[in-house]
């Protein structure tokens, strides 16, 4: 990852945001656990949040199955 020349792969890039996605999806879900004492639940940015990190999650799973070929 150091070398000038280094690029990275479809399937690293995927799993990449496939793991961005999925630990950001448990934390807005988390944060809204953790502050349970508020009032209103999940509210629309936090909708638009997990909607973000879904999608990025899945577009992530779609990308691992290309394989080597440079992103």
């Amino acid at each position: 990852m150091l070398r000038n020349d280094f690029t990275f792969t479809k399937r690293q890039l995927g799993l990449l945001m496939l793991l961005a996605g999925s630990i950001g999806f448990a934390v807005i879900l988390g944060i809204d656990l953790i502050d349970a004492g508020r009032e209103g639940g999940i509210g629309p940015v936090q909708r638009v949040a997990l909607t973000v990190m879904a999608l990025l999650a899945i577009v992530g799973l779609t990308l691992i199955p290309a394989g080597k070929d440079p992103a």
